[in-house]
């Protein structure tokens, strides 16, 4: 579940990042991608442990509220789900059409 939650916050923080204040992003930033501590953060700033705790909770929440309203990662997983499943269909049924995979080949790169 921590795995789950990890994944998810850090690609909500990179659709939504440049909708944070800076101290949002460092702290954000410092504790999901570069795996700090809550006391390193804390150490790093000059502030409690308690305060970056509440601040990543709060930008936690702020990254969720994002999402409820503009939906860009669930519409981003939608989007790659389907490119997946066309790439796979033409592969499977026009293996023969050197133009076909070479367009769906363009995609995939795309996507990349």
């Amino acid at each position: 579940m921590e795995i789950e939650k990890t994944n998810r916050i850090n690609a909500l923080f990179e659709f939504y990042e440049p909708l944070l204040t800076t101290k949002q992003m460092d702290y954000l930033a410092q504790y999901y991608r570069d795996d700090y501590s809550l006391g390193e953060i804390a150490e790093n700033y000059d502030v409690s442990r308690q305060a970056v705790y509440d601040n990543i909770k709060r930008t936690e929440k702020i990254l969720e509220e994002y999402e409820s309203k503009l939906h860009l990662y669930e519409n981003f997983k939608k989007n790659a789900s389907n490119l997946d499943a066309l790439l796979n269909y033409i592969q499977a049924n026009y293996a023969d059409d050197k133009k076909l995979l070479y367009l769906a080949h363009q995609l995939e790169s795309i996507e990349e």
